[in-house]
């Protein structure tokens, strides 16, 4: 008689992480898509409702009673009593763990407008557990339109500052080495950093480096951690053949932005100035004010469309300054560590 084959160890195992913050019922659609492709692999799905401050807790509850996910043992809802941001809401997905209580072999991070496309997350995996010293995957994200988005990057330098600010063909070819967004890769190729849209994370990469820093509300929170990973010898991989369905800024409203939040410039100071100093981050925001005023140029001779939000460089130097008096950038609250969230299981 043949016997069926023994499960996947803990150390197979998934935890797919699902951030909320008033967006419920695409939340729901999230979950339910990762959710049926979880049915073949060990583990779970935490949805982590981040002090939204709306009905979203009670949308979910419902939505995933109304499912009979609550009863499946494969799904967990988490409510973080204040919203601290992106990394904030993914560290407490991750220090939940299973629903045991015990922690997987990986970390699945998915973006509440994401929807996994079939073999998403097993790709994933897959790749990882093929791949020693690969510590984190990401997948290829296309528009609802089917437009890619760009989530293959290098790590933000001097001259990337310059030449995304520039816009400008030929700056672009001399500084192609330093060009953040690359195109996109059409094979399995290791990253710098890659977006949190739909990101694979080892266990070990965790135990290593820690979690996000919490310092970030939204924005170069994944760039952080993979420059962290990379310092400790873990590697970042781009996986197309891992796809998921985005919409793209639901819960932070980027494409719309009358002018860029306070918070973007806090993140972009925070990182270079923990990776790399205060002087080179002064030479990346000069850097930056240089491109903008060639690119502003093109715009006075050429008639070139505006790129950045209506005040971006006025912004930009403003924070600048307000950085260089107050040196220190600046640290949001964050939800506290000693407050247990509300779960219901």
């Amino acid at each position: 008689m043949s016997m069926a084959p023994p499960p996947p160890s803990q150390s197979d195992s998934v935890l797919t992480i699902i951030l909320n913050y008033r967006t419920p019922q695409m939340t729901l659609q999230a979950a339910e898509a990762a959710l049926a492709e979880m049915e073949d692999l060990s583990g779970a799905v935490v949805i982590v409702e981040n002090g939204s401050g709306d009905n979203s807790w009670e949308e979910l509850q419902a939505g995933a009673a109304s499912r009979g996910w609550l009863d499946s043992g494969k799904l967990r809802l988490i409510r973080s009593p204040v919203n601290g941001g992106f990394g904030a809401g993914m560290n407490i997905g991750m220090e939940a763990g299973l629903p045991d209580g015990s922690a997987p072999g990986f970390y699945y991070l998915l973006n509440s407008d994401a929807f996994v496309e079939g073999t998403t997350i097993s790709r994933l995996r897959e790749f990882l557990l093929s791949s020693p010293g690969a510590g984190l995957a990401g997948s290829f994200v296309h528009g609802t339109d089917d437009v890619p988005h760009r989530t293959a990057f290098r790590f933000p330098s001097i001259a990337g500052e310059f030449e995304m600010a520039a816009r400008t063909g030929i700056v672009t070819r001399l500084l192609s080495h330093a060009v953040v967004a690359m195109d996109m890769p059409q094979q399995e190729t290791q990253v710098d950093w890659t977006a949190g849209a739909s990101l694979m994370i080892r266990r070990e990469v965790i135990e290593d480096i820690g979690g996000f820093d919490e310092s970030f509300f939204l924005y170069f929170e994944e760039t952080d951690l993979c420059k962290r990973a990379a310092q400790a010898g873990w590697r970042t991989h781009y996986v197309p053949t891992s796809t998921v369905a985005h919409l793209g800024s639901a819960s932070t409203g980027m494409k719309s932005w009358d002018r860029t939040p306070t918070y973007w410039f806090d993140s972009r100071m925070h990182y270079f100035v923990k990776t790399h100093g205060v002087i080179y981050a002064a030479l990346a925001t000069w850097a930056r004010v240089l491109g903008c005023g060639l690119y502003g140029l093109r715009r006075l001779l050429q008639k070139k469309p505006a790129a950045d939000a209506p005040h971006f460089l006025r912004d930009l130097l403003t924070h600048a300054l307000r950085s260089a008096i107050r040196p220190k950038t600046a640290i949001r609250e964050t939800r506290p560590h000693s407050h247990v969230p509300e779960e219901q299981k």
